[in-house]
């Protein structure tokens, strides 16, 4: 008989049966109690760690800007034939968008914004309809947010960081279109999950400027070190004046740090898209490192999983490898999967899977693998599909961060809110139906505010004081915001590069960004006004299962505000779940099918 069938055994039937076999004298020992098999504890839940938390999954959206997704919130204008928000009583505000910054706004005035040439009226913010979700993106270089927000004064947007959208009339068709922003008509799902979990209104980038800088700030908070190399010729420069980059100056101590968007050098997609003579790629030096690094060191599961990693998934529209693509009716059109200038851990020797190598098998997706057939190391990278896969096959790694499909991550011009929120509550949705969503975080964070309007200053406290470089839009001194050649405050200091010794290009924090924490320990309905970083993610993540340790080498993740009020520690973790419709956002009434890849 099996242990299944001995445990549903009637007693009296068990009785009768040991009875039979001799066991029912009077002398005879009394049988042992039948004990059921102990639950089953994943390594990753055996871990000790600070919080609760047993993992946390960090899906990293692109170019929004705080105001630009919740600067009304929670007040939506709820037009007829909308998905419909409406707070719920006590609903904490937010520094948002006040009566004088919708009607009055500085930008309104300022003359380089007048000389575009627009009106008045056509500066100020302005709501963007659900209809109108597909808006372009705007610029978001290192140099333009400086200008745009102007030593602090926050009036000079359209000017500098405005672009027209080819398909848009009226004010879509200006640089005006900077101060649009939308409500939880159309960030419905992001709206809902502020209004059950918790929020911060705080958030920032590590740095000024685009991409790539975000996506390297909130796994290492160091963007110093890079190597630039030129992908048609092979040659290799790892510092120097002039930079051969704009995306990358020289830092002051005979290296370059990265401020825009490279992609990185050996990827096999960075080969197959950039075929045009001299593109500069890149990569970091051996002496810089990432969380991934630290984890490593422990035997902690961690992934970075990217849409379209893996090349020999063929989509619904025949496309695969470097080029696979999927539709979006919202953008109408196809954008390619797989962004290699967003690939976080394709930047470093000790992590990347230059190949886009496939994992030995589910069981060790998150794990340290074994050298593939062609012996290269499989680093930790993977696809999307692979995250859904291994979770479902009961390997949660410790650590995960997603990015979505190019079409789903949110980029303004080859996304969009509609899309992007399909993505999240697709994560979302999943992971509440898993029996380890009752020690997981989930957070929502954004690499970039896309150059969109936002209010809010935060004075540097890292300062920056290129003055020679000369940037993508013309200006001579990638550093801007003080003075021509100066980022930076009173108070402010000048941080270290990987070397150890003070460096340009790192003038944060920058610009301000959503920042959502989705978890049964989050706080309910509630809003933290604490100023963090993307580094603060890094912070979280040494805190919890490394007990504090640091990257060290100048890293952000020193002096980067902590998340931890966002969570009820104290509390018992029994914040319900929140299930949300894919395509509206709205609030569904039991759990939908549980996604498997």
């Amino acid at each position: 008989m099996s242990r299944k069938a001995l445990i549903a055994f009637p007693l009296s039937a068990f009785a009768l049966a040991l009875a039979a076999c001799g066991g029912g004298s009077s002398n005879s020992t009394p049988p042992a109690a039948v004990v059921p098999p102990a639950a089953t504890v994943s390594a990753q839940d055996a871990l000790a760690t600070t919080t609760p938390i047993k993992h946390v999954v960090v899906i990293y959206g692109e170019n929004q800007s705080f105001d630009h997704y919740f600067g009304t919130y929670p007040n939506a204008l709820n037009p007829a034939g909308e998905p419909a928000f409406t707070a719920a009583a006590g609903t904490p505000a937010v520094n948002g968008l006040t009566p004088a910054l919708l009607n009055a706004n500085p930008n309104s005035t300022n003359a380089s914004n007048l000389a575009i040439p627009l009106t008045a009226a056509q500066l100020e913010p302005f709501r963007i309809d659900r209809a109108q979700a597909n808006t372009g993106s705007q610029n978001h270089s290192y140099t333009p947010e400086q200008l745009a927000e102007d030593n602090g004064a926050m009036d000079a947007f359209p000017a500098n960081t405005g672009q027209p959208f080819s398909g848009g009339t009226g004010v879509f068709a200006t640089k005006g279109i900077v101060m649009g922003y939308f409500d939880g008509n159309t960030d419905t799902a992001l709206w809902n999950y502020a209004q059950h979990f918790a929020m911060s209104d705080n958030a920032y980038t590590g740095t000024y400027g685009p991409s790539t800088p975000g996506a390297i700030e909130v796994i290492s908070g160091q963007n110093n070190g890079i190597i630039l190399s030129n992908n048609s010729t092979g040659a290799v420069t790892q510092g120097g004046s002039p930079s051969p980059s704009t995306n990358a100056i020289p830092d002051g101590q005979g290296g370059f740090t990265l401020i825009g968007d490279l992609d990185p050098t050996g990827d096999a997609c960075t080969v197959f898209h950039d075929t045009t003579a001299n593109t500069i790629t890149g990569q970091f030096s051996p002496a810089n490192q990432n969380i991934g690094d630290l984890l490593n060191a422990k035997n902690i599961t961690w992934g970075g999983f990217m849409g379209g990693f893996n090349l020999s998934t063929v989509n619904a529209n025949s496309t695969t490898g470097c080029g696979r693509s999927t539709y979006s009716p919202v953008l109408n059109l196809a954008e390619v999967d797989y962004t290699q200038h967003h690939a976080w851990f394709q930047y470093y020797p000790t992590t990347a899977n230059l190949t886009h190598a496939r994992p030995t098998s589910t069981a060790l997706i998150g794990a340290t693998d074994p050298l593939d057939s062609t012996a290269t190391p499989v680093h930790h990278q993977y696809d999307t599909d692979d995250f859904f896969a291994a979770v479902t096959a009961g390997n949660f790694p410790s650590v995960a961060f997603l990015k979505a499909p190019a079409v789903q991550d949110a980029h303004p011009g080859n996304s969009d809110p509609l899309d992007e929120q399909a993505f999240v509550t697709k994560v979302v949705n999943f992971l509440e139906q898993q029996p380890d969503w009752k020690n997981t975080a989930v957070i929502v964070a954004y690499d970039d505010s896309d150059g969109w309007y936002d209010h809010q200053f935060a004075a540097p406290t890292s300062s920056s004081f290129d003055a020679t470089s000369v940037t993508d839009t013309g200006h001579t001194g990638a550093d801007q915001l003080t003075a021509p050649g100066s980022c930076t405050s009173a108070g402010a200091v000048q941080p270290v590069g990987v070397g150890g010794a003070v460096v340009n290009g790192r003038c944060g924090p920058g610009t301000r960004t959503p920042f959502i924490v989705i978890s049964p320990w989050a706080n309910a309905n509630f809003v933290s006004h604490t100023l963090i970083t993307q580094a603060s993610v890094t912070r979280f993540i040494e805190d919890n299962w490394l007990g504090g340790q640091r990257i060290g080498k100048g890293s952000f993740d020193a002096t980067a505000g902590s998340i931890n009020n966002m969570f009820n520690f104290a509390g018992s973790g029994n914040l319900p779940p929140l299930f949300l419709d894919n395509s509206l956002g709205t609030v569904l009434s039991a759990a939908p099918t549980t996604v498997t890849n």
